[in-house]
This record gives C-alpha cells, structure tokens and sequence, in this order.
C-alpha cells in the first residue's frame, strides 16, 4: 500500500476503536495486512521463542499501545510502547500535544560507543603494566577491530583504549577498556568478541592474569539528550509550573523521591525499548547508574522556568540500543514497531526515547503538581476491577465510572454495581415485552 503522508497529531485518538487505530498506524507506516494481523494477535512462533530462552513453556504477551503527537526535530513520529501500567501511553501522548505547541523536541546524541572491560588481576606493577597496554594502543585495537571487518567497513569498530588502575578488596586491578563504535547495534555480542580477543595480548603486556572480560552497561559514552517547552497555560497555570520545579527540586535533594522521579522517566523509555526488542535491563542499569554518576542519585531530568514563566525541561540518558541484531531481528512485533517508528539509525532511536522519557516524566508531574497522581490512573485501574467482576462492553465503562465517582475502585463493589446492572437491565426487558408482543404479534 502506499504511504498516506499525515502527522502524529491526532486528535482523540484514545476514542478510536482497535481497527481504526490500527488503520491509521497502517497507512502512517505503510504496514502490511500481514504485519496488521501480526501485531493484532501479538504472534510469537513457538519456534522463534525456543531459540530466544531455554526452557520455553509458552510467551506472555505485554499490551502495545501508540503514542501520538510526538514531533521530535520537526518530524512526526507514531511511538510504540509495550507496557502493562495504565495511563502511561496516555500521558505520554498528551505531554508531547503540549510540546508540540512550542515546536516540540530537540534532540541530540553522542556516536554510539559501548566499552568493553578486561580485568587484569594480580599484576606484578599497576603503573608498569598501564604504560605498556597504552603504548600497544594500536596494536589492540587492530586486535579488536580484526573481530568484526564489516562492523569496521561501515565506520565503526574500537576506537580507543583507557587503562584504570581500581584499588579494590581484592588488591589492586588493572581495567583496559575498549571504546567501541557499534553503529546501529546494541553491541554486547561485538563488545564482549573483542574483549576476548585482546585479553592474552593484555596478560603478556601487563604480566597479571586476565579474569572478565565483557561489555559496561553503563554507557556513558553513548548518550541521547532531549529538550521540550511547555506553555504554562497549556499546564494549568504558573502555579502548576512553579509545582513541578518544586517537585523537581525535591528529587534532586533526596534520593528516595529521586528513585520514583526516574521510574517514571523510565515507564516511556522502557516502553519503547521493550516495543523495539531491546535490552530492558541494559537500558534500566545503565540509567540508574548514569543517574548516581556524581556520587549523588540524582534526576535523569532538568526543569526550570523561563523569563515567560513557561517551563523548559531536558534529558540525558544513556541509550545503549540497535536497530540490527538481537532481538530486534527476531521478534515480529519488535520488527514491525521499528517500522512504526519509522528510525533509520540506533541513534536516531535513542534519541526519540529520550524524548519519550522526557514527555513522561513531565506527564507524572503535572499530575502530582495539579491533580494527584491517581486521577489517570484510577480511571484505567477501575475498567481492569470491572472487567474482573465479569463485566463486558459497555459495561465495562458503567461500572468504572460508577467506582470512579464514588471513590470505591474495589473488586467487591464493582460486583455489587455489575449485579444492580444486570439486575436494572432484566426488569427493563420484562416491562417491554408486552408492549414489544402487541407492537410485533407473530
């Protein structure tokens, strides 16, 4: 089919039913019927779940929702993001309809370097052996680089050695570090190959023994940044501004808060790496890490007002992700949301998560700052306690909202309100037949 040229802003898209959704995705992504059907039954071969993990008694399937009205360095971007939580996609759709009236994301990113640590223990002299692996710099990395030509034909490849001496319990280590470029790979497989391969070299050079010898998911060389603006009408007030720096504040000073700040940073870019078949827990890891970097946990985020009273928030994160290899190359719904995506490189995908996590942490502190947390997440919560009850169809929406306004989102009451239900609904019918068998005789 072809490509229906349209932007992500897409108004009430949440109103839409599951086929229109779906249409709209097709003709913004060019999707197939097959990859339509694909990501409606969430289809995972037996076969392919076999050769991913050992033991393999069925799969579990995650909802994949869509994030609208992201418009990230001026283009339109559909967000596909697996997750159970309710309200998230929501959230997350709405943050970006306000960025989007400032001109919405800009982001950047760094090449996308991955290292690669060999520990070298028991070495004679820590100085002796830190000025012989770098004076045989060149040579490693053409060690390193003989692992993967084709990684090297398009670019990339190691590019640089550190040597840290690491006073430990254990006495003191000798860590060589490989910076490695992974184009558009996460880089594990590529990382952890060259690591092996230099490691007898690094044993002669620093007379110790080498012990691991494997990739740093803390990637703090491989880092995306997003920026947005946001109206403080569009927020609710310059009250609610000055309420979201204030939330902002208290995690940065206290750690506890802080934790909760970044999971709700990670709710959006942990989505979109799940959707996309990459590494959640590389990606997680590496955050938190990259977050107590300073000694200090602190926000992954930045947010601040400006002369005009509008807020200005930011992002840095580590974004160890490929759009080759691994996962990415196997699952078929990881296949089809990196075309929904629409990304041509890793970066280009690290960068749009960012903007993701951006837009859902500004989402989480609205909500705290303005109206609570639970409003969003109640109304969704209440249609899961319904449906539980037994409730289908309308009803579904009959009795959240009934729980909602009562403040009683409780699998009992849902009970009690499906019963009254039904109960209305069979007394409605029974006063209607006569009138019906008169209006109808047969």
């Amino acid at each position: 089919m072809k490509s229906v040229e349209r932007g992500s802003n897409i108004g009430s898209f949440y109103k839409l039913s599951t086929e229109e959704r779906l249409r709209i995705v097709q003709e913004f992504s060019v999707l197939s019927d097959e990859e339509v059907q694909t990501l409606k039954t969430g289809a995972l071969p037996g076969a392919s779940a076999q050769r991913m993990i050992e033991n393999v008694v069925g799969v579990l399937p995650i909802p994949l929702g869509i994030a609208v009205n992201f418009l990230v360095n001026d283009k339109d971007y559909l967000i596909p993001m697996a997750i159970e939580e309710p309200s998230v996609v929501a959230a997350a759709s709405h943050a970006a309809k306000m960025a989007r009236a400032k001109g919405g994301f800009k982001t950047s990113s760094t090449e996308p370097i991955m290292i690669g640590q060999v520990q070298l223990v028991k070495c004679p002299s820590p100085r002796d052996a830190e000025k012989a692996i770098l004076s045989s710099k060149q040579e490693i990395l053409s060690k390193a680089n003989q692992q993967d030509p084709t990684l090297v034909s398009k670019g990339g490849g190691a590019k640089d050695l550190r040597v840290r001496i690491l006073p430990s319990l254990t006495g003191t280590m000798v860590i060589s570090e490989l910076f490695v470029d992974c184009r558009d790979a996460m880089g594990a497989n590529v990382v952890n190959t060259m690591a092996e391969a230099v490691a007898p070299m690094l044993e002669r050079l620093s007379g110790g023994n080498a012990n691991l010898r494997i990739i740093s998911n803390l990637a703090d060389k491989r880092i995306a940044r997003a920026t947005a603006r946001f109206s403080k009408d569009d927020l609710g007030g310059g009250e609610v501004v000055d309420g979201i720096v204030q939330a902002y504040a208290f995690a940065a000073a206290d750690p506890y808060r802080c934790a909760t700040h970044n999971k709700g940073v990670m709710n959006g870019v942990t989505a979109v790496c799940l959707a996309t078949g990459n590494d959640t827990r590389a990606i997680e890891a590496g955050a938190h890490a990259y977050a107590a970097r300073t000694g200090h946990y602190s926000p992954l985020t930045r947010w601040s007002k400006d002369e005009n009273g509008d807020l200005e928030g930011s992002i840095e994160i580590p974004a160890a992700v490929g759009i080759v290899g691994g996962i990415t190359s196997v699952h078929p719904a990881a296949r089809i949301s990196l075309k929904i995506l629409r990304v041509k490189t890793a970066k280009e995908l690290g960068e749009v998560m960012a903007a993701v996590g951006l837009a859902q942490n500004l989402a989480a502190l609205r909500a705290l700052a303005a109206e609570g947390i639970q409003r969003g997440h109640m109304s969704l919560h209440a249609r899961n306690i319904a449906a539980m009850a037994g409730a289908e169809g309308d009803m579904i929406d009959t009795v959240a909202s009934a729980m909602v306004k009562e403040k009683k989102v409780r699998l009992d009451r849902a009970k009690e309100l499906l019963t009254e239900l039904v109960s209305s609904k069979s007394r409605d019918a029974s006063h209607k037949e006569p009138h019906q068998a008169k209006k109808h005789p047969n």
